[in-house]
């Protein structure tokens, strides 16, 4: 641990004494508007012929950004900005001199296929967040807000304003019309924004922009220029209603005798979200009775490792200002907010007899929830959320038609509070955040735990035109419950305090509560020039918790990281742009065990057509874990090397493709990894898009992880060499007939199978060579029973069994799709008509793939899914 620190120290010092480029002066540009006459309007229509639009004067003098950074575009555009007292007009002018080839691909909103340009403001004037509208040549609209400076994008953010498109004998117009109640700003005599305007010139794959930026630029929000002459606008506050209507009727296949599997079921639901803006800058949403479905189904996953795994937030309600609440303290996907845990699967389970049938919910039923959010012109960001989950029963029948049900899912309250706030001109913020779970537990359910509350402060500062930044921040948990709840979170594969050889942690049957910390410091360069680096460390200490509302994969861990990486952002004959980069980690226990390090390259590269290959290969010449036993010693793995290469044709051609594969490989082929991708994407005509995506996997291990047993007194760890293979394919397609009306097309089979061979136990879990840790069970050891296809291990060759395990085979199969019908028929207002359906099931482990696939998924009844969803936006 103290190599680790030391390491750290000495790189930090490293980049803080490197002798900084000579600050540039940045030329920020200006657009200076006027308000429209009273009486004069503006239709939306795309063709710029209004009178009106002669208060205003054009602006252009666009350059390139990519690829020819600082050049001159090869098509000119220039725009105008006009107001009235409640909205925002743009209007622009896209020149082509070949109309006949602007590219006017039809997709669904936020799609941003074809020709388009878009138009950026940060009417926060915070230089880190902004609002994008953006419309193509073809009329397709998108919408996103911008948060980091540019590293998030948010293209769930679905605000209501209206915009159109033409083209004529020059090249191609829009015009748009903002409501300044979709915006945020705060009450001034004079509004000062951030302006960028961003072009898209398709054929010739080039970006040019309206204020210039370097490609070697540390954000992008902060790079804008400015927009002036917005007088005493009155900030609008907004007020938005949108009722819902849910109509759902579900098929399936029945079974005879179960009342809950009797072929079909009827469901209607209605309830209503609303925006509220309280002051311009800071806006409610509450929802009641909400509708949380979601038109994409899950990928298809299983982990053999006992972890989580990771899915991404799809629900509206959750996403928006997703911004302001996110917390990711560490690495990977730790944060202390994890929405998908408001809403979860129930975590407790009814006990049934034989001769019993049950009907177990798959979600907690969300009962409300509100959530307070914005961004003042003073530079705080504020967030509040609160949601309750209601009591979740299990719904059990027997035979004899006798009923009764269990709760399975208590009443829980969850809180998200965060604030943040800017100084330092906007170059440095800091900030905290606050949860809370509460639960209310009765007997059966005393397994959870009962409160958990986390709380963290986190800070960033730029400097030398936010070239250099230092970034930190640190977390505290605190979780309470019953005896058995904590004694749980202690065993669980996030913590394992029962491990046999940690001197440092153990099991407390006695405890009611834990407390533990984590959080990071990270310095770095993210502009200016060609290089880039970064080095940090980061630490979770042994009984941090965050799983009741965050998302936390591994307590107990000290993590070293360092980066150093070059951009090659000059054109050349050859490529467009280039980068590549030599990073390297290494982790402790806080045993002070020195557990892995890893040396890893990087490479990307654009060619001058287009084209794409991307490279990388690692080195990991020590890899010990503490959890692969699952609470019993340090595990080590061999030494491991892996590569990847991944290349790709022109995306935007009407047909394209990428071809993938990585490798890993262990010394004495402890375990290895061989993974091909391919995906194809075909536009046969503008308003049609097809993309298929297929992945194979191959992932055999010779000791992967099987039980634990005991022979003699003593624990005995049983692994297996385990030949598993995953195929998984997701299909696409999109075809809009305007782009307000669409239909879309998701569907994805997942298979995963694993059998199991050469049994071993562990012998000596650290050593270096494969043969000293484990031994192999003799043919004489184990036997396959007869009756129920367990193994029974006589390990001392008594005649008796020692001690058995469960056949660890498995084959998984999963197949889920949606057939969405989508119409915007006004701005805000949505139809959808979907029609989903599904299997899940267990394969046979000894066939193969391909007969699974047949078996389970093509040969097999499926679950199906009607529903019409209607919702009306008013806004008042």
């Amino acid at each position: 641990m103290n190599k680790c620190i030391f390491q750290s120290i000495l790189f930090l010092l490293f980049i803080s004494t490197v002798v900084a480029q000579k600050d540039t002066a940045k030329v920020q540009r200006e657009y200076v508007t006027k308000q429209l006459p009273v009486g004069e309007e503006i239709a939306i229509d795309g063709q710029l012929f209004d009178k009106a639009w002669d208060t205003v004067s054009w602006d252009g003098g666009f350059t390139v950004f990519d690829p020819n950074n600082g050049e001159a575009p090869n098509q000119a555009t220039k725009f105008k900005i006009t107001y009235d007292t409640k909205f925002l007009y743009v209007g622009i002018r896209c020149y082509d001199s070949v109309p006949s080839k602007i590219e006017k691909r039809l997709a669904r909103r936020d799609n941003f296929a074809g020709d388009w340009i878009e138009i950026n403001i940060d009417s926060y004037n915070d230089k880190r967040t902004g609002f994008s509208f953006n419309i193509s040549a073809a009329g397709v609209k998108g919408d996103e807000f911008i948060s980091q400076n540019g590293d998030f994008w948010d293209a769930s953010w679905n605000p209501i304003w209206y915009t159109a498109s033409q083209i004529d004998g020059e090249g191609w117009t829009a015009e748009m019309k903002i409501p300044f109640s979709q915006l945020k700003f705060g009450e001034q005599k004079e509004q000062i924004w951030g302006l960028q305007l961003n072009r898209r010139f398709f054929r010739a794959e080039e970006r040019s922009l309206w204020q210039p930026v370097s490609l070697d630029a540390p954000g992008w929000v902060s790079e804008f220029g400015v927009l002036k002459g917005l007088m005493d606008i009155q900030p609008q506050k907004q007020l938005e209603i949108q009722p819902f209507l849910v109509n759902q009727y579900d098929s399936y296949p029945s079974q005879d005798g179960n009342p809950f599997r009797d072929g079909n079921d009827y469901r209607l639901n209605a309830g209503l979200d609303a925006k509220i803006g309280l002051t311009n800058d800071l806006t409610l949403d509450l929802t009641v009775n909400p509708d949380f479905g979601q038109v994409d189904a899950d990928p298809g996953a299983i982990a053999l490792d006992g972890f989580q795994i990771f899915f991404e937030e799809r629900r509206p309600f959750f996403i928006e200002n997703k911004n302001i609440f996110d917390y990711e303290f560490a690495d990977g996907n730790d944060n202390i907010f994890y929405s998908r845990r408001i809403g979860r699967s129930p975590q407790g389970f009814a006990t049934t007899t034989p001769d019993e049938f049950i009907d177990e919910p798959t979600n907690s039923t969300i009962l409300g929830a509100a959530k307070f959010s914005g961004k003042t012109k003073n530079g705080w960001s504020l967030g509040l959320l609160e949601s309750v989950t209601g009591k979740m029963y299990a719904d059990i029948e027997d035979v004899s038609g006798n009923k009764r049900s269990e709760l399975v899912e208590p009443l829980t309250n969850y809180i998200v509070g965060r604030v943040q706030k800017d100084f330092n001109e906007r170059n440095s913020f800091i900030g905290g955040i606050f949860t809370a779970t509460n639960r209310n537990i009765p007997d059966n359910l005393d397994f959870l735990r009962s409160g958990a509350f986390t709380g963290g402060l986190d800070f960033k500062h730029n400097w030398k035109n936010r070239n250099y930044y230092v970034e930190g921040n640190i977390v505290g948990s605190h979780v309470t419950g019953s005896e058995g709840a904590i004694a749980r979170t202690q065993t669980s594969i996030t913590h394992l305090f029962q491990r046999v050889d940690a001197d440092h942690v153990s099991v407390d049957n006695a405890r009611t509560s834990l407390t533990g910390t984590g959080g990071k410091i990270e310095l770095g360069k993210a502009g200016g020039g060609n290089w880039r680096y970064d080095g940090g460390v980061i630490w979770r200490s042994p009984e941090l918790e965050l799983n009741d509302i965050g998302f936390l994969r591994q307590a107990d861990e000290i993590k070293q990281t360092a980066s150093v990486s070059r951009l090659f952002i000059k054109p050349t004959n050859f490529y467009r742009r280039a980068n590549m980069e030599l990073s390297q980690y290494s982790t402790y226990d806080f045993e002070g065990n020195y557990n892995r390090i890893q040396y890893q390259f990087e490479g990307f590269i654009n060619y001058k057509n287009n084209w794409w290959t991307e490279v990388g290969a690692a080195h990991k010449p020590r890899i010990f874990s503490n959890t692969v036993l699952r609470g019993g010693p340090r595990w080590r793995w061999s030494d491991e090397n892996f590569a990847y290469l991944f290349f790709g044709s022109d995306s935007r051609k009407k047909l394209s493709f990428t071809l993938g594969y990585v490798n890993s490989q262990a010394a004495e082929k402890n375990f290895s990894l061989a993974r091909y991708v391919f995906t194809l994407y075909y536009q046969p005509f503008d308003a049609f898009n097809l993309s298929i995506s297929s992945e194979f996997e191959e992932n055999p291990n010779k000791t992967q992880y099987v039980s634990e047993s005991s022979f003699n007194g003593a624990a005995r760890y049983i692994t297996g060499n385990i030949d598993q293979k995953t195929f998984s394919t997701s299909i696409r397609f999109n075809y809009s007939i305007n782009p307000n009306l669409s239909i879309q097309y998701y569907g994805e089979p997942f298979i995963s199978r694993g059998t199991y061979t050469n049994f071993n136990y562990v012998n000596n879990p650290i050593a270096e060579r494969l043969a000293d840790r484990v031994s192999m069970y003799s043919g004489n050891q184990i036997t396959k029973s007869a009756v129920d296809d367990n193994y029974l291990i006589d390990e001392d060759f008594d005649g008796t069994v020692d001690y058995q395990i469960e056949n660890p085979d498995f084959s998984y199969v999963q197949f889920r799709s949606n057939l969405v019908l989508r119409w915007e028929y006004v701005p805000g207002s949505e139809v959808f008509l979907v029609w989903s359906q599904g299997v899940v099931g267990a394969g046979n482990p000894s066939e193969t793939l391909g007969r699974n696939l047949d078996r389970q998924i093509l040969g097999q009844k499926k679950d199906n899914t009607i529903l019409l969803k209607a919702t009306y936006r008013f806004i008042l």
